[in-house]
């Protein structure tokens, strides 16, 4: 399956507007999008920082592993950036 989702679309989203979890709708992790938005908000914005740091690591994120989570293999709802997805050496 090839979903082609674009890695700097997905990192300037995870920067510009994560708190609202808009980079994990984007790649298709609606449940971790929506574990975000419920956390921005219950925290006044301060959980916005794990967004900031997600779009940092897809930006430097190798292209290939990049292809390998997100285009190639369809995404877990609950899949954060920072965590090792299943089935991927």
């Amino acid at each position: 399956m090839n979903r082609e989702k674009n890695k700097v679309m997905a990192g300037v989203l995870g920067i510009l507007c994560g708190g609202l979890g808009i980079h994990h709708f984007y790649l298709g992790s609606t449940m971790a999008g929506v574990i975000l938005l419920v956390a921005t908000i219950l925290t006044c914005g301060a959980a916005s920082i794990v967004s900031l740091v997600e779009g940092i690591m897809l930006l430097i994120m190798p292209d290939a592993e990049f292809e390998a989570r997100y285009n190639q293999r369809e995404p877990e709802s609950m899949e954060f950036v920072f965590m090792k997805p299943k089935g991927i050496a």
